[in-house]
């Protein structure tokens, strides 16, 4: 478990970055993706000031090393806590490269992570945000892998993006509980792939009535494009939810142990919703910069501020893209 400090006075704020997705070639300074990229998180940590970045996944794409390499020099320079879960293309080039980007990112004095019990992946851990002497709350990071290879309905082969893995369920009720014997019963899971419960959220609370194409970031907030029950939900979905296609089970184990408030992921990259589904709020991470796809306006970071209490409000902070 890592251990970082808040300072009594004021919130713990923590800046979420996602799918920055920039290739080698990318990374030329000319490169308009390096531009964004670099104008958006220098604009994102001037006016937000966080404690610790995280960045739910895909930083590049496997077998661009070079591209790993950049990224981590460049966030180091802010001189503040960072750390990663790994996301699906990441992912894609197996154990062995994300444990040599590991080695790597661990010779760079800000970057925090543990890897975790190997059979589970890479990158289950925790960070705890301690105050007084207390843990206040903890942040728990879950790899979800890349893809699924299995039979579909019909027998046939297919494959479905990636999951937690059922081990990685019993290791988090472990985690939980470890928190909770240290008095802290308030947590946030980031992770890379959303989980199913994504999908029955979104079922639950979208307004077919309305085409999300047709609404922008404000009028989501208005609270007309969702139905009762939903009103305090904001964001659009402007692409489907990918997920794992079968429930993992995960949405009914956090319901159980009560003690995670808040679940951001990324992967879905013009997709923004936060929805309160059952007491929980399942987050979209705001995309930063242009990598892979995108779409304007949304371009940014999400921020999770912690109090005393261990409370976690998250919000979206929205950047231009400075060219």
């Amino acid at each position: 478990m890592i251990t970082l400090t808040k300072k009594k006075d004021r919130d713990f704020t923590v800046l979420n970055l996602t799918d920055p997705q920039l290739l080698t070639h990318e990374w030329e300074r000319e490169h308009v993706g390096y531009k964004v990229l670099t104008y958006t998180v220098n604009k994102l940590i001037s006016e937000i000031k966080p404690d610790l970045i995280t960045v739910s996944g895909d930083i590049s794409v496997a077998e661009y090393p070079e591209a790993y390499t950049n990224f981590a020099k460049f966030i180091d320079t802010f001189d503040i806590p960072w750390a990663v879960v790994w996301g699906n293309h990441d992912n894609q080039g197996g154990a062995e490269i994300i444990q040599k980007y590991v080695y790597e990112y661990r010779t760079y004095k800000n970057f925090v992570y543990q890897e975790g019990p190997k059979e589970l992946g890479n990158g289950n851990y925790v960070i705890a945000i301690e105050e007084d002497g207390k843990i206040v709350h903890g942040i728990i990071m879950m790899d979800t892998h890349d893809r699924v290879f299995e039979k579909n309905d019909k027998g046939e082969d297919a494959w479905y993006w990636g999951k937690l893995y059922p081990g990685q369920l019993p290791w988090y009720e472990g985690v939980v509980n470890e928190l909770k014997e240290k008095g802290c019963n308030e947590t946030t899971i980031i992770s890379h792939i959303p989980i199913y419960a994504y999908r029955t959220a979104y079922q639950a609370a979208w307004n077919k009535d309305y085409n999300p194409e047709d609404v922008d970031f404000e009028m989501s907030k208005t609270g007309v494009c969702w139905n009762e029950g939903y009103k305090n939900s904001f964001g659009v979905n402007l692409e489907g939810i990918c997920s794992y296609e079968h429930d993992e089970g995960m949405f009914d184990l956090i319901k159980k142990l009560g003690s995670t408030k808040l679940y951001v992921c990324g992967h879905d990259h013009i997709n923004s919703t936060c929805i309160e589904y059952e007491g929980v709020k399942l987050m979209y991470g705001l995309k930063t910069g242009r990598g892979c796809y995108y779409k304007a306006p949304y371009n940014g970071g999400t921020v999770i501020k912690i109090n005393s209490d261990g409370k976690a409000q998250a919000y979206h902070h929205f950047c231009d893209e400075g060219i």
